[in-house]
């Protein structure tokens, strides 16, 4: 009956099932991957005696300590993140629960820019949601075993560019353009810290042999401390009230809201308690910040080794209670993406101050060690002609070392998310898993269709006989109808788009479901109304006792509710084949009625009628 389906939502069964499915198939596949990897680096080496076996651990050489920090910690991290996008919620509620909240309150271009981003998701939730969580996971593998060497800087490259994209779409560009930036609130984006550590990673190692790189980190994070400070002592924004006017004021509606997130009821006790202690307190409180974020800043910005450690002991400190008690984790709730900036942000400043003070080997001894290691990697590639044979290739696959193909692996698990993907993009139509969530899997049938004669919208008269040879998509609509049946046309008049030029041999067509408004002249003023133009569409009706009969034999209800006269009808298209077969049901209620559910059951409908064609 129309407006009976509330649509979906984020915990739709459907939509879980699938997500988790295309999880499974795409972790067998990289399970498979890795299983052949082994195999064949194994029987190379020990079956072409020609290979010389590269070391088990790596090239050898000793990476520099702050690279080897910002690598492995980020790696995890990125692990988290991928973890977290597994949650059953995130295939449906990535746009609606993350996506358009982060650009909720930026100006109107950056919403129009996310929300494209938000649509082409819901277009294809099951893709996009299993994408999301091999690519993070790639990276963060491949961050991880990738210790030296190209392999390990096109990590950190990767790792750069897929954080632009979460940074941009999935982030808003971190709420710098929103009033009321905030480093309290994760501003600038979490993973704007991912991208930098990346880009620090795929800086050449050489950066890293003195001390200059971690000051500049370090001042790079200094100059953004004492931005903060300014931002959050400006006047005027919110920050040095607990409460306004009764209500609360920036920060104390930000820990409020924070503590009703479905957490552990310890964590919520205190992130309770700190929003009560903000209201009654809030100019005390942000001076704390701003004082706070200052004496970070100048610290870092001074360079000055006796300075550094309080300074950075200081920032941590500061950044767990921030993390605990206003960014309240960041990951709770069932579609918390990753644990918010402030780990992030400690971490690139602990890895600055470890490229300072931790050295790596001089310069002449590390390249010494680096050209032995040279040697261990079996003969050089040669010419490009040399390097295409297979004999070279597996030559210098079997000499290379553990972290390497595991680091090959990662890349590929990487592809494996983001394949699919892209195919998804590129396709503009919605999946039709979206309608089967909304109205459950088309029902198979195999049963001759009931003959009718009616007439079409030009007075013509048409049958079903008439109509044989194509391949017919028949649904039932009240011509006055302002909710779900505007919808179901336009749902068929997609379909027509989808099928393109398909769409000659298949017959759209609508009967009309009202007992008091049946006239052709209704059923024109519908057409003009949903613009049905399309050359193969009919919308057919006839005296109320033809369309009773017809109502009878295609099991529709069409009834007069009380109050206003509206007519119930069900909500339901037939898929016909050529010969006159009707071959499948499809409850056709469209639910939300959006641009994403109106273009997967146009889709539905395409397949439908596709098979048909196929079988004919």
């Amino acid at each position: 009956m129309p407006g009976m389906n509330s649509g979906l939502n984020d915990a739709n069964p459907t939509l879980v099932a699938a997500f988790r499915t295309a999880l499974l198939h795409q972790g067998l596949i990289a399970l498979l991957l890795v299983i052949v990897l082994a195999l064949a680096w194994v029987g190379i080496r020990e079956w072409v005696p020609s290979v010389k076996a590269g070391q088990l651990a790596g090239d050898g050489a000793t990476e520099p300590a702050g690279r080897r920090l910002l690598r492995i910690g980020f790696g995890i991290i990125w692990i988290f993140d991928g973890l977290l996008q597994a949650q059953p919620k995130m295939a449906a509620g990535m746009p609606s629960q993350v996506i358009a909240p982060a650009a909720a309150s930026s100006p109107h271009w950056v919403q129009h820019l996310v929300n494209w981003a938000g649509t082409a998701w819901s277009y294809h939730p099951i893709q996009a949601g299993a994408a999301a969580v091999w690519i993070q996971i790639g990276i963060g593998i491949w961050l991880i075993v990738a210790s030296s060497g190209w392999m390990s800087r096109a990590a950190g490259l990767v790792s750069v560019g897929w954080g632009l994209v979460v940074w941009v779409f999935g982030e808003a560009f971190g709420g710098i353009f929103a009033p009321g930036l905030t480093i309290l609130f994760g501003a600038p984006g979490a993973v704007l810290f991912y991208c930098a550590a990346g880009a620090l990673v795929a800086l050449p190692e050489r950066s890293w042999y003195t001390a200059e790189l971690g000051k500049r980190i370090l001042a790079v994070l200094g100059v953004f401390f004492i931005g903060m400070a300014v931002l959050q002592a400006w006047p005027g924004r919110g920050f040095w009230q607990g409460m306004v006017h009764g209500k609360a004021a920036t920060l104390t509606g930000m820990v409020q809201s924070m503590s009703t997130t479905p957490q552990p009821h310890v964590l919520s006790s205190w992130v309770s308690a700190f929003g009560s202690f903000t209201a009654a307190n809030g100019l005390a409180v942000n001076l704390v910040a701003v004082v706070v974020l200052a004496l970070i800043g100048a610290g870092l910005l001074s360079g000055q080794p006796r300075l550094l450690r309080p300074t950075l002991a200081l920032m941590i400190v500061f950044c767990l209670a921030d993390w605990v008690l206003v960014e309240d984790l960041g990951f709770l709730g069932g579609v918390g993406t990753d644990p918010n900036s402030m780990i992030p942000i400690a971490l690139v400043a602990i890895g600055g101050y470890v490229a300072m003070t931790r050295l790596p080997a001089p310069v002449a001894e590390t390249a010494a060690a680096a050209t032995a290691n040279a040697s261990l990697d079996g003969p050089r590639w040669g010419s490009l002609r040399e390097r295409g044979r297979p004999a070279t290739l597996a030559r210098h696959f079997g000499s290379a070392s553990i972290s390497t193909v595991a680091a090959f692996w990662a890349a590929a698990v990487v592809l494996i998310g983001a394949a699919p993907m892209a195919m998804a993009q590129a396709n503009p139509n919605a999946d039709p898993i979206i309608a089967q969530a909304i109205d459950g899997n088309s029902a198979p049938l195999n049963y001759q269709a009931a003959a009718f004669t009616l007439t079409d919208q030009d007075g013509k008269q048409v049958s079903l006989d008439s109509l044989r040879g194509k391949v017919i998509l028949l649904t039932f609509l009240d011509p006055v109808c302002t909710s779900d049946c505007p919808l179901i046309a336009q749902e068929f008049r997609e379909a027509d788009q989808v099928l393109g030029a398909k769409a000659r041999d298949v017959e759209l067509v609508a009967i009309v479901a009202n007992p008091l408004y049946h006239s052709v002249a209704d059923t024109r003023a519908f057409d003009s109304q949903e613009h049905l133009t399309m050359p193969n569409w009919l919308y057919l009706t006839g005296s109320l006792a033809q369309l009773t009969q017809v109502w009878k034999n295609y099991a529709i209800a069409a009834q007069i509710l009380p109050a206003g006269g509206m007519i119930a009808h069900s909500d339901v298209a037939y898929a016909i084949d050529a010969a006159g077969y009707t071959r499948t049901e499809l409850n056709f209620d469209p639910g939300p009625g959006t641009e994403t559910t109106r273009s997967s059951f146009a889709v539905e409908l395409a397949d439908a009628a596709t098979q048909l064609l196929k079988s004919s």
